[in-house]
């Protein structure tokens, strides 16, 4: 008699097999952005804001230790999401229960004691917290905005610690997640835990991974498997170019598509290690500035720094 083997353990059999998923790591996810930003921060025309979302990402490593046990997707959701090839966390529509207030609430009131903060983000952090316990419903629905990605009535100062928040709430429940209950195929360019699009992508070294371009998502810290040369946005292969700054790092680059006129960053750990998807992303503004000025467009912001929408210039 043939015994039929579970999908996990055929993969582990599988030498030659790609992962297509990794959770991201408790104890590290939050930490390593941290120090990267620092270590980016040195030779940075904007290390002040880096350095000011280091004190998050230290906050966010925090709050992830602190909050368990959030309310996950119930039986009915998981099945449906499978029924339908969806996320099962998808992040619009979803009904976030309190936490998610006390999570900001905790990274407002570490970044503001921060002795280098500076009083500009201070008033804002505290005038933040003041709305958490006093006009909640604000932030609730600057929280919508952010994870539907309005191109209007986004607060661009207020959004980053909002968006903070709202990845540790994410990220946890992504983490608690049993990715054997995910659907086999998902929809493309968008995280197949939460739905979110990836803020940039990374070619890994080492393992099962090595060679391998991974999308981080921009909400739930998860990593999904994308072949490489493949635009994030609409797929295409035949007219993708790569762009650098000219005698910048060679682990960054820009992978513009020709066919949607859009470009996400991609980065490499065989040329840096220490690279981090969010951190070098949010790092390396003048290379956004090179490809608007060659008329690409980035399909979103990085979750720690926000456009001011045109209705508040």
């Amino acid at each position: 008699m043939q015994r039929i083997l579970p999908r996990g353990e055929i993969e582990s059999l599988d030498h030659t097999h790609i992962p297509r998923i990794f959770q991201a790591q408790e104890r590290f996810v939050f930490q390593e952005r941290a120090n990267r930003l620092r270590q980016l921060a040195a030779d940075s025309e904007i290390s002040g804001y880096l350095l000011l979302m280091a004190h998050v990402a230290d906050a966010q490593h925090e709050a992830l230790a602190k909050y368990k046990d959030l309310p996950g997707a119930s039986t009915e959701v998981i099945e449906r999401a499978q029924a339908h090839g969806m996320p099962p966390l998808q992040a619009t529509g979803w009904q976030r229960d309190a936490t998610w207030l006390a999570i900001l609430t905790d990274i407002l009131d570490y970044v503001e004691k921060q002795t280098d903060v500076s009083d500009a983000a201070k008033a804002i952090l505290q005038a933040m917290a003041t709305d958490s316990k006093e006009h909640p419903e604000k932030l609730e629905t600057l929280a919508d905005a952010v994870l539907a990605r309005f191109e209007e009535g986004i607060d661009a100062a207020r959004a980053p610690f909002v968006m903070a928040a709202l990845q540790v709430y994410w990220t946890r429940l992504s983490i608690d997640f049993d990715t054997e209950q995910l659907p086999v195929v998902s929809p493309f360019g968008v995280c197949p835990c939460c739905g979110s699009l990836p803020v940039s992508t990374v070619v890994r070294i080492g393992g099962s991974r090595e060679g391998m371009r991974y999308a981080t998502c921009s909400l739930c810290s998860t990593e999904w498997h994308i072949v490489r040369v493949t635009c994030t946005h609409c797929e295409d292969t035949e007219k993708i170019a790569f762009h650098s700054i000219e005698g910048g790092s060679e682990a960054i680059k820009a992978e513009a598509c020709g066919k949607c006129n859009t470009y996400r960053k991609i980065f490499y750990q065989e040329k840096d290690q220490m690279v981090e998807a969010v951190a070098d992303d949010l790092a390396s503004l003048e290379l956004d500035v090179l490809m608007g000025e060659e008329g690409f467009f980035r399909v979103n912001d990085n979750p720690l720094l926000w456009q001011q929408s045109s209705s508040e210039e």
